[in-house]
């Protein structure tokens, strides 16, 4: 089967390996779609994400949708959950599965991803795909679920307002999930004009022209709501100028959601800032208990994950996709077998 693997910075092979042999309550996976994520391009461009570093060759991929290959549900289409708990220590049993030390992830330390042809991977990570959606968006229920769980940590109230800075994948799909969710208005920006497009097309209030420096950007979020402040303000871009764009847009006693992975595994901020506002900072780990409502919207269409994708690419070019998705010139880059 084709297979790529990082084995360096920058340094993605193509390999013909055979087939995974599926274990103890593991299937057999043929991979239909891979999305390429920022935390993907953090192990492309630096050889790691966080205190995690490449110690291997590996297979990246973490956003994918799959075809069961074999055994009694042969044939079915699945978004699959990358991450793999333990259920039984107590972080887990406490209800945190995202939080467990000994969780296993797709494409992550010893687990390889699904930038390959087939994969083993657990049964119980399996969610079986209606009609309504195609495998690409499949591969979307992944960041689609990290979106969900901020969300779900933000607690915005029906009728609140909410700033998102940052309109990748993930800010685009959180836009979204704010109109759905009743926030009366969604105010977004990103520096890179044709996601702002996005972005309004998508129901954000953006400004008329790119503005300059995070406070500015911030300041027309402040100003924008007469001196109010957004009851959220989500930072989706992982960088410290959206960090102080969303605190100088939150209103006093807001909460500012820290969605996105830095470069240097560093977060800085204007503590005084902060401070004066006394702001709830909320950090968000991946997901949990989410794929079963995400499949739910976009089957009913609340939210349209395809117009998140921006370029799709076959297994056997996957350095190209890396190396388009590292431009940032467009929106998600999907890898399709």
């Amino acid at each position: 089967m084709l297979t790529s693997r990082l084995h360096a910075v920058g340094d993605m092979r193509m390999h013909e390996e055979k087939r995974p042999v599926p274990g103890l309550g593991e299937v057999l996976l043929k991979i239909t779609a891979v999305g390429i994520c920022g935390s993907d391009l953090h192990w492309y461009g630096e050889g790691g994400i966080g205190d995690a570093k490449l110690a291997r060759p590996l297979v990246l991929g973490h956003e994918f949708a799959a075809v069961i290959a074999e055994g009694s549900r042969a044939g079915e289409r699945v978004a699959v959950d990358p991450a793999v708990p333990c259920d039984k220590c107590e972080l887990c049993l406490a209800g945190h599965p995202n939080l467990c030390p000994y969780t296993r992830f797709s494409g992550h330390g010893h687990d390889d991803g699904a930038l390959r042809e087939y994969m083993a991977w657990p049964e119980r990570c399996l969610f079986a795909l209606p009609d309504s959606i195609s495998d690409v968006d499949g591969a979307m229920l992944e960041p689609l679920g990290v979106a969900l769980y901020a969300m779900d940590q933000a607690h915005l109230r029906v009728g609140g307002e909410a700033a998102v800075f940052g309109c990748g994948p993930i800010g685009l799909l959180t836009i979204q999930l704010l109109r759905a969710a009743g926030a009366v208005r969604v105010f977004a920006y990103d520096p890179r004009p044709h996601r702002m497009q996005a972005a309004a097309q998508m129901g954000a209030v953006v400004p008329d022209a790119a503005l300059r420096g995070p406070e500015v950007v911030g300041r027309w979020v402040w100003e924008s709501t007469s001196g109010r402040g957004v009851d959220v303000a989500f930072e989706i871009a992982g960088t410290d100028g959206a960090v102080e764009s969303a605190l100088w847009a939150v209103k006093p006693a807001g909460r500012v959601m820290l969605v996105g992975i830095p470069d240097d595994d560093m977060t800085r901020l204007p503590a005084g800032l902060a401070r004066r506002k006394s702001v709830t900072l909320q950090l968000v780990r991946r997901m949990k208990f989410v794929y079963p409502r995400a499949i739910a919207l976009a089957a009913q269409g609340i939210v349209d994950l395809r117009a998140c994708v921006s370029d799709c690419l076959p297994l056997s070019k996957t350095v190209e996709a890396f190396e388009l998705a590292a431009q940032r010139s467009g929106l998600k880059v999907m890898v399709t077998n």
